[in-house]
């Protein structure tokens, strides 16, 4: 069989013969697939990696790093939920929130309420505003936005020096449940109401006192 082929092309004719010599299924089949050039280009990636990093550490070491710290946040994404705001309670505003207007007696009413129902976390925060409010509409303690809990006892304690302990402990009991969302207690509420009677029954002491 003789073929039809130019025993000396000239160089367009090589090149049509090239073309219709590589569109045969033999050549088609060789070609490196999809998957082929992603691996290529994994592996690249990879090799670029290897390389030296800042200051001499292996590039694939910070990577390592980066990738155990975003695992790590998800984590404790998962396990404890969003992030919480660091933050203390005020008086004003953190204690009391939008609602400023509410008497010391509402505010123990709510208190009593919540007690009966089991619902020790209301229970804290409304005896411990009942107590802040009750000495402002005293005027023997003056609040203002920013003030925190903390603060706030010990600016009490002033006025109501045997009861400065106590005054320690109850902002002690409020911020947790507060901000932290730690389950309250019968316990620590009793020992808010205590409080709440005894100051209530008190005679401040204002002699270099500094509320």
């Amino acid at each position: 069989m003789i073929l039809a082929v130019p025993v000396d092309p000239d160089a367009e004719e090589a090149r049509e013969l090239l073309v219709r010599e590589l569109a045969k299924p033999v050549y088609r089949a060789a070609e490196p697939t999809w998957f082929d050039r992603l691996s290529a280009t994994v592996g690249d990636w990879l090799a670029d990696l290897l390389e030296s990093g800042p200051g001499g550490t292996p590039a694939i070491a910070w990577t390592v790093i980066i990738l155990a710290l975003v695992a790590a946040i998800v984590a404790a994404y998962l396990i404890f939920g969003p992030p919480r705001v660091n933050r203390r309670s005020t008086v004003v505003g953190g204690l009391f929130g939008d609602d400023d207007s509410r008497s010391a007696q509402t505010l123990h009413a709510a208190a009593d309420r919540a007690a009966a129902a089991g619902d020790w976390v209301i229970a804290i925060e409304e005896m411990f505003r009942a107590i802040a409010r009750m000495l402002s509409e005293r005027a023997i303690v003056s609040t203002m936005p920013g003030t925190t809990a903390s603060t706030f006892a010990a600016s009490a304690s002033g006025p109501f020096p045997e009861s400065s302990a106590e005054l320690a402990s109850a902002a002690a009991s409020f911020d947790p449940v507060r901000y932290l969302d730690r389950p309250g207690s019968r316990t620590e509420f009793d020992a808010l109401a205590a409080l709440e009677r005894n100051l209530r029954s008190s005679t401040p002491h204002f002699a270099g006192a500094g509320a």
